[in-house]
C-alpha cells in the first residue's frame, strides 16, 4: 500500500461533529516519533528532564502566553511523551469582530481553526520540533508521532482522575504502556 493512500484511509480518533474550539477542559497525550526517549529519565519515581526535555517543558508553558484562549492545568513531560490538561476559554479581542464564514447554505458559521485543540497541539509540536532541531543542528528530524490522543473532560470526577494520573505518572513509569520495555507487550 502506498503511503499516500494509507494516510487517506486512516480512521480519525476525533469525535465527529464536535467543535474542538469549544470552551471546556481537554486532556492530551503526545508521543515522540517511534516513542524514542528524548526528554530525560525517570529516577526514583521522579522525572528528570534533560536539555531537550526542558525545551519541551518551556514550550508547553508558553502555550498559555501565546494563546489567549488557553489555560494550562496539570502536565508532565515523560521520557517519550507528555500528558497535559488544558482549558479552552472564551477569548476576547479583535478576532471576535472578524466576519463569520458562511457554510454551504450561506448561513454564518463560526469556525476557529487557529483556536482548536488540534491547532494548540500542532503549534506546540511545531515550536518544540523547531527548537530541538536547531539545538541538535538536525533540520527536518521528526520529534513527534503524527497524531495525538485527546479526551474531552466532562466532569469533576474525570478531571480529578486524569489529574492524579498525570501527577503520579513518573512513579508508575515502569508500568506505563509507553515505557520502552512495555511497547511490544499486549
Amino acid at each position: 500500500m502506498n503511503n499516500r493512500n494509507h494516510h487517506k484511509n486512516r480512521r480519525s480518533i476525533r469525535l465527529r461533529d464536535y467543535d474542538y474550539s469549544s470552551p471546556g477542559e481537554y486532556f492530551v497525550t503526545i508521543c515522540t516519533h517511534k516513542r524514542e526517549c528524548l526528554f530525560g529519565d525517570v529516577v526514583d519515581g521522579e522525572m528528570v528532564l534533560n536539555e531537550i526535555g526542558e525545551i519541551d517543558h518551556n514550550e508547553w508553558l508558553k502555550t498559555e502566553t501565546i494563546r489567549d484562549n488557553v489555560e494550562l492545568g496539570a502536565f508532565i513531560i515523560m521520557p517519550n511523551h507528555m500528558h497535559a490538561i488544558f482549558g479552552i476559554v472564551e477569548s476576547v479581542g479583535a478576532y471576535r469582530d472578524t466576519p463569520l464564514p458562511r457554510d454551504a447554505n450561506s448561513n454564518p458559521s463560526f469556525k476557529s481553526p487557529s483556536k482548536t485543540v488540534g491547532a494548540i497541539v500542532r503549534g506546540y509540536k511545531s515550536a518544540v520540533t523547531t527548537k530541538i532541531n536547531t539545538l541538535k543542528n538536525s533540520a527536518g528530524q521528526k520529534i513527534w508521532q503524527r497524531n495525538y490522543y485527546e479526551h474531552i473532560i466532562r466532569n469533576e470526577k474525570s478531571f480529578r482522575r486524569i489529574q492524579n494520573y498525570i501527577i503520579n505518572n513518573p512513579a508508575k513509569w515502569g508500568d506505563d504502556m509507553n515505557h520502552p520495555d512495555n511497547l511490544n507487550k499486549g
